[in-house]
């Protein structure tokens, strides 16, 4: 039985730097202490990486857990983050109560946006901005008239 997501995972360049980030801006807190390994063959079989080195933490905020990487090999493919039409996982999503605030909070904390305001589209107001680096996070505030608020997972089972 499939019991939903348990985490995202973000690689970054500064772990220490990000942590405090997605601490101030969104309430994570770090579970644990922070990890690391250097050219493990058990973990570079897990993570499918020969060679590897990296350190890493969990975090958590509500009922979500993010995990963050900071590899020191090997060196990425691209020094850019993905864009919402790259293949692959391009962002993450937080759902706040009051868009417009945590708007103008987060950008004061350093994450850029490219409109000046959350757009209003019926059954969400939401905005896509990019963290201290260059990451990918989408801010929505669900209506009333949404088929997908976060308070109905906890409260319903998903349907086939």
């Amino acid at each position: 039985m499939i019991r939903g997501i348990h985490h995202v995972a973000v690689h970054v360049r500064d772990l220490d730097k990000m942590m405090k980030f997605y601490k101030d801006a969104f309430g994570f807190e770090r579970v644990g202490e922070v990890f690391a390994w250097d050219d493990s063959e058990f973990i570079d079989r897990i993570v499918d990486v020969p060679k590897s080195a990296a350190k890493g933490a969990m975090l958590r905020c509500g009922s979500c857990y993010m995990e963050l990487f900071e590899y020191q090999r090997p060196a990425p493919e691209s020094a850019e983050p993905k864009r919402p039409y790259d293949k692959g996982y391009t962002h993450f999503c937080v759902d706040v109560t009051d868009i417009e605030k945590e708007f103008i909070r987060l950008r004061e904390l350093g994450m850029r946006f490219p409109q000046d305001a959350p757009i209003d589209v019926g059954h969400v107001k939401t905005i896509y901005g990019r963290d201290p680096e260059g990451n990918l996070i989408e801010i929505q505030q669900t209506q009333a008239n949404c088929d997908f608020p976060l308070a109905r997972l906890d409260r319903e089972p998903t349907r086939g």
